[in-house]
């Protein structure tokens, strides 16, 4: 009888890497291993050099992602017991757009001693926000020149997107931009020191850096008209030929081999982004199922036949997501990191000395005084812009805003409005999909926060009206790499043609459901209505208070 054969994945977060063996069979998770960051999210001074950064900088150091495959790969094999020899595919997945600068040999320049102390030289991680007056620029600019693309992005470009960090790296640091011939996604980079061959794939190019199947990148027309040394990016500095995701990136050589315990020759998928790979990780496949990946941060992707033009999408990529469809993303800039924001800093030691004592986290804590009220209970509203708003207003000059506080208000009474807070913005996300005439019959939930936050689950079902099915796997974006790790190998090596195949027999759901209570989305329904009001009265005046207040911090800073 053959032994059972296995393909890894390898999901890069936000602040630590997470190696995952699955049996490709049935898609069961053998061994689990994680690495976290040294250096994690570096936002307030360089490493070594102690050099303070300004705001809105979010940076890494590519040393962590290397020591995830040195260290979580060899964990899980040890682990588990398999031989490298039973391993048939590999396949990595990333935060987008996390992007940085190298030599044409891969190196980081970062890891060059004239550069370690300029910050431009490091990896610029998707939360870093410092470039968006470059996405001002950018679409300013779009929109003079009537480009065609700009509506595919809901009329906006993010700060966060690949164009503004690389134009603002030009801007700021000439040197750094003319030293480095090539400017990447970090996914794209791993694959690259896996298998010693640059690739780039057309998932992060689509969403991240305004290409199309059918269009390429924008002219150099385009690129010219934001600053002449910049006309010729794509072809000086990046690539035009891209790689679907399913197609086989090339094999692990015999250095990545030894690193990381494998089997030199090993198929490496190419790379893909950490939301979308969740999706055939979740068994969507087809049209009709949102699929929210929850965790520090939201992303929503929805599969679709029809192209549409819709406010504040993050974009739509042809065979984005899964092959055959046109695949739909948008989100929330921060949801988990605005949770922990408020623990941090607006909790009482009361409910932290009870969570002690009770064995508990201080979030368990806070859910179940949370879940006595009810909604419409604490008279708060916020607005979930701790990061700024990705969708639908795009933008990373936003702030977080609550309303209606008295001095009887308590912490358990915040936290559940900041719960509720995200839910809102998630049905004004899912509201923008339906008013274009696309089909939401249900949301499936994955990441680290649906089974962590029961409450939060419920509030989300009550108030977008919509059952809330989750994902079996907590670890759905290392399954989904996983997944098309088993494509990349094909189904003459043990795994699968197509990520159809993959997720017939790997992705499962658990059998519990949230389903929306009447009663509650009734009380939910008037409070989204005031919602609407205040994100649109905070969010849409280009002169709002959120922004002069943040113009005034950088003014007197």
């Amino acid at each position: 009888m053959a032994s059972p054969r296995y393909t890894l994945g390898i999901d890069f977060g936000t602040l630590s890497g997470r190696a995952v063996l699955v049996r490709i069979s049935d898609g069961a998770e053998i061994a689990t291993a994680v690495s976290e960051y040294t250096h994690g999210v570096i936002d307030e001074r360089l490493p070594e050099a102690n050099i303070a950064l300004d705001p809105d900088w979010a940076l890494q150091d590519p040393e962590d992602y290397l020591r995830v495959l040195s260290e979580a790969v060899p964990g899980v094999l040890k682990q588990a017991g398999v031989t490298a020899e039973d391993v048939v595919g590999v396949g990595i997945d990333f935060t987008a757009c996390t992007m940085m600068p190298t030599l044409k040999d891969g190196t980081p320049l970062c890891n060059l001693p004239r550069f370690r102390t300029n910050p431009h030289a490091w990896v610029k991680l998707w939360k870093h926000h410092a470039a968006q007056p470059e996405a001002d620029a950018i679409n300013a600019t779009a929109r003079d020149m009537n480009e065609s693309w700009l509506p595919r992005y809901g009329g906006k470009i993010s700060s966060e997107w690949f164009f503004p960090k690389a134009l603002q790296i030009l801007h700021d640091a000439p040197d750094v931009y003319e030293a480095a011939d090539r400017l990447l996604e970090a996914a794209d980079w791993l694959v690259w020191q896996l298998t010693g061959v640059e690739t780039r794939n057309t998932c992060t190019a689509g969403y991240k850096a305004i290409w199309s199947k059918r269009e390429g990148f924008p002219k150099h027309e385009f690129f010219r008209a934001l600053d002449p040394r910049f006309e010729r990016v794509v072809d000086e500095k990046m690539s035009r030929n891209l790689m679907p995701i399913g197609a086989r990136a090339g094999v692990l050589t015999p250095k990545a081999a030894h690193m990381t315990g494998l089997r030199p020759g090993t198929p490496v998928a190419v790379a893909n982004v950490d939301a979308h790979v969740a999706v055939p990780a979740c068994g969507v496949t087809k049209p009709g199922s949102l699929v929210s990946i929850m965790g520090t941060s939201t992303c929503d992707m929805l599969l679709a036949g029809q192209e549409s033009m819709i406010e504040g999408m993050c974009g739509f990529t042809e065979d984005g997501i899964v092959q055959g469809y046109l695949g739909y993303e948008a989100g929330q800039s921060c949801v988990g990191d605005g949770f922990a924001w408020f623990v941090d800093n607006c909790v009482p030691s009361q409910y932290f000395e009870e969570a002690k004592s009770s064995g508990r986290s201080i979030h368990q804590v806070l859910e179940a005084y949370a879940a006595q009220l009810k909604p419409g209970e604490t008279g708060l509203l916020a607005l979930d812009w701790w990061n700024g708003n990705r969708s639908i207003l795009v933008d990373a000059d936003l702030s977080a805003v609550m309303v209606g506080m008295t001095l009887a208000t308590t912490a358990p009474e915040m936290y559940r409005a900041w719960l509720e807070a995200t839910a809102f913005g998630r049905r004004l996300i899912i509201e923008s999909f339906i008013k274009d005439g696309f089909k939401v019959n249900e949301t499936i939930a994955c990441g680290g926060l649906p089974d962590r936050n029961k409450l939060l689950m419920q509030i989300y079902a009550d108030v977008t009206g919509l059952p809330i099915r989750i994902a079996a796997s907590n670890y759905a974006s290392a399954l989904g790499s996983a997944m098309f790790g088993a494509v990349a190998a094909g189904a003459a090596a043990g795994g699968y043609d197509t990520i159809q195949d993959a997720a017939d027999h790997m992705a499962h759901i658990k059998d519990e459901q949230y389903i929306p209570n009447p009663a509650n989305k009734d009380v939910y329904d008037r409070l989204y209505a005031e919602y609407v009001r205040l994100h649109d009265y905070f969010g849409r005046d280009m002169h709002s208070t959120v922004k002069n207040l943040r113009q005034l911090k950088r003014d007197v800073s």
